[in-house]
């Protein structure tokens, strides 16, 4: 292979990359400027459905309560306080809903974001959470994250 034709592929191979990244950002705003936003603004832009099942419309009700104060409204994530959860590297094959039921009862060691520690959740029963997740699941589905 000479050099032109090793050129050219490199070339089309990052066309790629970067087209699959693009397609896999769907309604989800995935690169995040921290110094150009304030301390608490949306991290990403959510599309929220018109309609939630009756499960997850109680567990917006529970995430408005015990959530949204730090993962913001419709888990938007808030700049410099918690990530969002409307985020790729909260698709159910990454973050499975069992994630969520232990990081609502044990907490949660900082690991994709710089955010700090998540601390445990009171207050909430399993059921609830899982009302939670069904409320998250919909609006990811919403944003092309499933």
């Amino acid at each position: 292979m000479n050099r032109n034709s090793l050129f050219l592929l490199c070339a089309v191979i990052a066309v790629g990359i970067a087209a699959f990244y693009a397609s896999n950002s769907a309604g989800v705003k995935q690169d995040i400027d921290a110094s150009a936003s304030p301390q608490g603004a949306a991290i990403v832009v959510v599309n929220v459905p018109d309609v939630l099942s009756a499960t997850a419309k109680m567990g917006k009700q529970a995430y408005d309560a015990k959530c949204a104060s730090c993962h913001g409204n419709n888990a938007e994530g808030q700049d410099g306080i918690a990530p969002p959860l409307i985020h790729k590297i909260y698709e159910p094959s990454h973050h499975g809903d069992e994630a969520f039921q232990r990081a609502a009862k044990l907490g949660v060691r900082s690991h994709h974001w710089p955010f700090g520690d998540m601390p445990p959740v009171e207050g909430l029963t399993r059921a609830d959470v899982g009302a939670v997740v069904a409320y998250i699941r919909e609006v990811q589905r919403e944003n092309g994250i499933n």
